[in-house]
């Protein structure tokens, strides 16, 4: 089955605006503009089961926490629970100073009665009225004119500062949106918009609250913008007007609306912290303000302990945060590949604290959202030698040599391939001593040496088993590891040698890494030592190469047999 033809079933729903000398498209969004969390009242509408009283309560309170100063707390008139849970707020007196509560309520007179009862005794509280003056509304849902959908606005703002003024106490704010505002004709809105602020006497002291929402996305983030900049520069009482925008998520672009948006000249962004709402949801506010962030301009909102924030949100909700979800999911600093695995570790190589952030792949610093690095780096069957090589040295300390790591990642790749799961840096970390460090054990196994100096050589003798057998073996050299070879008569050479400590303290353990080439074939294998005494690890590092070269076919086992002989 096929889509249907388009052009036949769907047209535009905006209309075209004409602002040739349009400024956004050349402006920076360089402050924050006011937030407003809809979380409890737009973002509970959109969940399975709506919060219960202790549950908005957490949620209200995180929202303060993070920094919100306008928290829209429901719908009171509508619901028993949000007229209550607003009641216990200001009784109780859970409202910051600083912070409005606001609440929604239709252009209805009996609704907005009793959205004031809700809020009496408040000391800053914002009454948000709304009604829709698009086409298919008026049409097909309202059944009004343009001018009967006006009268509706009208009619609910001089309502709203008539009942305002039985409540003096209040430091009132008033805020209209013509819902749909993305769908209906310019000047429609606009004289709305303008009809609305007369009454309600908008000035520079007295700020009244224009929402402009795409309540259902149906254009593309410029049109939006466009939508936005004409309102600025056309509506009267301009400097008495806060121009907000409540961007939904239909068409997947609602923060790249709300951004353009705030370039277009919009003051204040309505939405969800993390993009929770009707549909396919409102703006995300954690994006854009990270967004911001990560630009270096202060969002004025505190998400550095993100972790919680998604605990909360996911509690009271009972919505997952996705795991790709900006800045939030537990996959969003996670490579997986092998090409970003490498950049990502050589960037933590170059970055330094106090230094300006920048890291391949990671377009804000993980500790600034109280993220650790211990999972900027995961390993699977798409990782490189990059990925594994960070794991074990930020777990272990251990850094392995290039040759190493490129013959290791083989080892981990064929592992992940067989079992086709993610490995973690303890499974990496057990392979490698399997593959490098316990082959000290097979056909070679040292039972026990002494070293000591003789004559400015260094000696050491050692019993070692070969093949089930026990043999006495000596050799000389200028230090432990020629003393080694020396003593093994092997047709080996020590082509590289690094040791390092990967604890510290009372549990402090060498590390030694030997790569052994056989004598005239041009092969060789590496081979480690772990041990809390620098001379035996370097000791079982060679005993572990020289068995892992026996293994590979390089070294036959009458060269061993005629050695230990």
């Amino acid at each position: 089955m096929m889509l249907a033809d388009p052009s036949k079933k769907y047209r535009r729903m905006y209309q075209r605006v004409d602002l040739p000398d349009r400024q956004w498209p050349n402006n920076e969004i360089t402050k924050a503009p006011i937030w407003m969390s809809t979380d409890l009242r737009d973002g509970n509408q959109a969940i399975f089961e709506p919060m219960d009283m202790d549950q908005k309560f957490k949620m209200f309170q995180m929202l303060v926490k993070i920094g919100f100063k306008n928290i829209e707390i429901g719908f009171p008139s509508a619901s028993q629970i949000d007229f209550d849970f607003t009641r216990k707020l200001i009784e109780e007196n859970h409202i910051p100073d600083d912070v409005y509560i606001e609440v929604l309520v239709q252009a209805r007179d009996h609704l907005i009665q009793r959205t004031f009862e809700s809020l009496a005794g408040a000391k800053r509280a914002i009454v948000h009225i709304y009604n829709s003056n698009a086409p298919t509304f008026r049409q097909k849902v309202l059944n009004v004119d343009v001018a009967g959908a006006k009268q509706l606005a009208v009619n609910a703002a001089s309502k709203v500062k008539e009942y305002a003024a039985q409540y003096p106490e209040t430091e009132w704010v008033f805020q209209y949106s013509p819902e749909c505002f993305s769908a209906t004709e310019l000047d429609v809105a606009k004289d709305v918009c303008d009809a609305v602020t007369e009454i309600w006497e908008a000035s520079p002291n007295n700020k009244v609250i224009l929402n402009l929402p795409a309540t259902v996305e149906v254009s593309t983030p410029n049109v939006y913008a466009d939508q936005v900049e004409w309102m600025h520069r056309n509506i009267a009482r301009r400097d008495g007007v806060i121009i907000s925008v409540h961007c939904h998520n239909d068409r997947g672009c609602g923060i790249a609306a709300s951004e353009l948006a705030i370039m277009a000249g919009a003051d204040r962004v309505e939405g969800c912290v993390f993009g929770n709402g009707e549909r396919t949801g409102n703006v995300d506010v954690a994006a854009i303000a990270l967004n911001m962030y990560s630009q270096g301009v202060a969002p004025n909102l505190d998400f550095s302990n993100i972790n919680e924030i998604i605990a909360t949100v996911e509690e009271c909700t009972g919505l997952p945060v996705h795991p790709r979800h900006p800045y939030a999911g537990d996959l969003v600093f996670t490579a997986f590949s092998g090409s970003h695995q490498d950049a990502i570790k050589k960037g933590f190589e170059f970055q330094k604290n106090e230094e300006i952030w920048d890291m391949p792949y990671l377009p804000i610093d993980p500790k600034d959202l109280g993220r650790d690095y211990d999972a900027v780096i995961r390993v699977n069957s798409q990782s490189g030698k990059g990925g594994i090589a960070y794991l074990l040295e930020a777990n272990y300390n251990v850094v392995l040599p290039r040759r190493i790591q490129i013959e290791f990642s083989q080892t981990v790749q064929k592992r992940t391939d067989e079992e086709g799961t993610e490995i973690t840096a303890q499974e990496i970390w057990k392979l490698f001593k399997e593959t490098y460090v316990d082959t000290k054990d097979t056909h070679y196994s040292t039972k026990n040496y002494r070293l000591y100096d003789n004559n400015g050589k260094q000696v050491v003798e050692l019993e070692v088993e070969v093949n089930g057998e026990t043999q006495q073996l000596r050799g000389e050299g200028n230090g432990p590891i020629s003393a080694m070879l020396d003593a093994l008569q092997l047709p080996i050479d020590v082509l590289s040698y690094e040791e390092r400590g990967i604890s510290s303290g009372a549990n402090a353990k060498a590390l030694a890494l030997v790569e052994l080439q056989v004598k005239g074939t041009g092969k060789s294998a590496f081979g480690a030592g772990i041990h809390d005494n620098i001379v035996t690890s370097s000791i079982e590092a060679i005993i572990a190469c020289t068995n892992r070269l026996i293994d590979q076919g390089v070294l036959s086992t009458d060269q061993v047999i005629a050695a230990a002989v």
